[in-house]
């Protein structure tokens, strides 16, 4: 794409003096930004490519590599899961692709991060507002702790259409009387002028669905979305979020310690272990033939209709590693019961087991491996 001679305007888009107020456009790959803000079309290969991202933690006790050289891609349109341990990398994975991690201590040391064929990384920090909430859509953990308690939800949902879409304050109303209603809050625009407190967990849950969704982005970062819900609402919202991205068209990112959600949810598990991806691949593949002593540790641990009934619960032995400063060895090698002297001297590296696109990080498991 080309950039027109004019330096106030973006060639085939709208003129960069007519981004928000308070946010300037820089940098090259910003007005490549601002060019593709004006349509709906695919720039890249894929969605999202994140390669080799790294993210430390810099505390008095020492750097906290809590994303640790992570890749991989989504396809436009395809839902992707990122399970694990609390603890293990998901979040912080989630906050680095829209660079929204705390500095300090936060930093994003190394990597790159594709969206859309832009390079995230090389946005500047007004650049990427232009991005969040337009391109990408995120749900935070906590639904009561991420809605401002003082102001109402009508403002905060209508706020991002009327900062991201320029319409005016009476056709982000009706945007977000229309968003409210397909979350599924009734009487929505009776509803507007109701405060957080007014809401249920659930209900505040949906809430912050709708914010997510008022730009209809190409990506939803999901963060933990049902937690803290009983399961009947719990599986509403998991409907909400599937049936949203179907008439939507967006892609989905759901992050969740909860293996069961995500293999009703998801086209591809990413599994984290202590920073890293430690087997990847379509959901049918995990969880039918996993391949990393972790992923069956966790599979193992869920609750099954055909146990014994008084039968205990299965769990992963042992702690995960200290972050700080991590050892060369394996980082699951402490905790596995199929541990051998190579896991205690090298990691392994994330190699093609069978099926498309399935990876897994175990010497075990190779071919020529000692676990069968």
């Amino acid at each position: 794409m080309s950039v027109s001679d004019d330096p106030s305007r973006v060639a085939g888009g709208p003129a960069l003096t007519d981004l928000p107020d308070d946010v300037s456009v820089a940098t090259e790959e910003g007005r490549r930004l601002a060019e593709q803000l004006a349509d709906n079309r695919r720039h890249a290969r894929k969605l999202l490519e994140v390669r080799n991202l790294s993210t430390h933690f810099y505390t008095r006790d020492g750097v906290v590599h809590a994303v640790d050289d992570v890749s991989f891609e989504l396809d436009y349109g395809e839902t992707l899961g990122i399970v694990g341990e609390s603890g293990c990398g998901k979040s912080v994975t989630a906050l680095s692709l829209t660079r929204l991690i705390a500095s300090p201590p936060g930093k994003i040391v190394s990597g790159q991060i594709i969206f859309d064929g832009i390079d995230v990384l090389k946005l500047s920090n007004e650049e990427m507002r232009l991005l969040r909430g337009k391109k990408i859509g995120f749900i935070f953990q906590d639904p009561m702790t991420s809605l401002n308690p003082t102001l109402t939800i009508g403002y905060q949902i209508a706020e991002s259409a009327k900062t991201h879409l320029g319409l005016s304050r009476k056709a982000a109303d009706d945007r977000a009387v229309e968003l409210l209603s397909k979350v599924g809050i009734p009487r929505s625009r009776e509803r507007m002028g109701d405060y957080p407190h007014q809401f249920s967990g659930g209900m505040r849950q949906r809430v912050m669905i709708a914010i997510a969704l008022a730009c209809d982005p190409m990506l939803l970062l999901a963060d933990e979305p049902t937690t803290a819900l009983d399961v009947t609402i719990q599986a509403q919202i998991l409907e909400l979020i599937r049936s949203l991205s179907d008439e939507f068209g967006t892609a989905v990112i759901l992050i969740t310690h909860d293996l069961g959600i995500a293999a009703g949810m998801c086209h591809r598990i990413n599994v984290m272990y202590a920073g890293r991806i430690v087997e990847t691949g379509l959901v049918d593949d995990i969880y039918e033939a996993p391949r990393m002593p972790y992923a069956w540790g966790l599979l193992d641990s869920l609750p099954r209709l055909d146990e014994v009934k008084g039968a205990r619960l299965r769990t992963i032995e042992g702690m995960p590693p200290d972050l700080i400063d991590p050892t060369s060895e394996c980082r699951f090698a402490v905790r596995c019961k199929y541990v051998h002297d190579r896991c205690r001297s090298e990691e392994p590296e994330l190699t093609p087991r069978d099926g498309e696109g399935h990876m897994a990080r175990c010497f075990g498991t190779e071919p020529e491996g000692w676990i069968q």
